[in-house]
């Protein structure tokens, strides 16, 4: 290549911002993934996160929050029945579930 082209292209180069360095990685990223690894990616950082790994933990907040509550219940309801049984009261009839 003639001096004068190459001191063009590096001209062009300085003007668009592109670094010898940026070659060698577009290079590095075409020789290892063929041309799916020079397309344009999303900028900024990317999520913590899937939306299922969102939603799996929004889930299992839920499921905890509820079998604290069903402790809660489970723990009145054994209270009741001791209740029922040290003042000798009858217990309401249930309808079969427990």
């Amino acid at each position: 290549m003639a001096r004068g082209k190459r001191g063009e292209m590096e001209g062009l180069m300085r003007r668009e911002g592109i670094y010898s360095s940026h070659l060698s990685n577009w290079r590095a990223l075409l020789g290892a993934l063929g041309s799916t690894g020079l397309t344009a990616k999303k900028a900024g950082r990317k999520p913590k996160f899937t939306e299922a790994e969102r939603l799996n933990i929004q889930l299992t907040k839920r499921n905890s929050e509820l079998e604290r509550k069903l402790h809660i219940a489970n723990v009145l309801i054994a209270l009741q029945k001791k209740a029922h049984e040290i003042l000798g009261l009858a217990l309401p009839e249930s309808d079969g579930e427990t």
